[in-house]
């Protein structure tokens, strides 16, 4: 029949293409080992680098005409150098796990499924592991678009030597998960504090009689669920998967667009990649007037601020430091200048990455 002489053609067209793809891919993993091949005889172990792969993914999804959307385009793009990056050097990130958290998720989506991966219990255990060069990287979570910051993210960069890569910005969407066959059988609810504010009205609405626990992380309180009659959790469509519950309601965020930004953090700052957002970590004296004038050189050299964070600098009481992010790299001619006159006027300037925006 013509029809079926049609699709036969079109499905063998596909067969082609797809012989040509694997040719390519397999011609960049080569071009991948010749890089890998010239940085070591020229004595850098360096192999993954943020600014250069914000630049490839920039200019794919500038040359993309679809069908297939960006961000199809951008994860198809990732795996493919997450494998070549592999096959250069096996990296290790550490990330707040366990297994199933949303932190794991903002892991695959900016290095791929090739990464090592070694889930941790808490923040500050991230920190000390890439410290210790036990692990290559780190991913913690910064903020939230409708609760705010990590505190205790924000609390490490006071001491840690570490510097921010990258950072990751992912979509959240909650569900609640347990054993039972419907919301009847609900009696606990588990999740981590955060997201039990994220999901508040929901639960004010179907559970108001219903005892809550926060918990470390999201997926803790699955493998909870997983163990208690009654219980269920609020965490990832994977987390269930992972712990084997059933999901009993989907996208139970308050807000639709609910987002967490995740940080990339290791032991060097990235090189400009040509749209980077530069983390200080500020403190002044406590006068009248201080932020003001702590703030106006990034006004008087026209620097962008996109986020401003006040945190207790431990020191003494009612004394306090000063979390911002500006738009540009710490290299950027305009951004260095703005840095060396904040320097003038803060008690201490403290650079705490310049990377790709997500």
């Amino acid at each position: 029949m013509a029809g079926d002489d049609e699709l036969k053609r079109i499905r063998d067209r596909i067969d082609q293409i797809d012989e040509q793809l694997q040719t390519l891919i397999s011609e960049r993993a080569r071009c991948a080992l010749e890089v890998a091949a010239a940085k070591r005889a020229r004595g850098d172990d360096v192999f993954y680098r943020p600014e250069r792969e914000a630049q490839v993914l920039q200019t794919v999804n500038a040359r993309n005409t679809g069908p297939l959307d960006e961000p199809t385009m951008t994860r198809l793009f990732r795996e493919i150098m997450s494998a070549c990056l592999a096959l250069q050097r096996p990296m290790t990130v550490a990330y707040l796990g366990p297994e199933g958290t949303f932190t794991e998720a903002a892991v695959r989506k900016h290095f791929g499924h090739s990464v090592g991966t070694r889930p941790l219990a808490a923040i500050d255990e991230v920190f000390r592991e890439v410290e210790a060069g036990t692990a290559d990287f780190g991913v913690v979570p910064i903020e939230n678009s409708s609760e705010g910051a990590v505190d205790h993210t924000l609390d490490m960069f006071m001491s840690s030597p570490l510097k921010i890569c990258s950072e990751v910005e992912l979509r959240v969407h909650h569900n609640l998960m347990g054993t039972m066959p419907t919301l009847d059988g609900v009696k606990r609810i588990y999740a981590h504090r955060m997201a039990l504010a994220q999901c508040r009205e929901w639960l004010d609405t179907h559970f108001a009689g219903i005892e809550r626990e926060a918990v470390s992380s999201n997926a803790e309180a699955a493998r909870r669920a997983r163990g208690e009659e009654g219980a269920a959790a609020i965490a990832s469509a994977h987390a269930a998967e992972v712990y084997g519950l059933k999901l009993l309601a989907q996208n139970i965020e308050d807000e639709p667009d609910n987002t967490t930004r995740f940080l990339v953090i290791g032991r060097s700052i990235a090189q400009p990649s040509g749209r980077d957002k530069t983390s200080l970590l500020l403190s002044t004296a406590n006068r009248p007037g201080a932020l003001y004038r702590l703030l106006a050189p990034l006004a008087e050299h026209g620097i962008t601020m996109t986020r401003i964070e006040s945190r207790p600098s431990r020191r003494g009481m009612w004394d306090y430091v000063f979390f911002i992010d500006i738009a540009g790299h710490c290299r950027d001619s305009g951004v260095a200048t703005a840095i060396a006159a904040l320097e003038l006027e803060a008690a201490m300037v403290k650079i705490l990455g310049s990377y790709p925006e997500s």
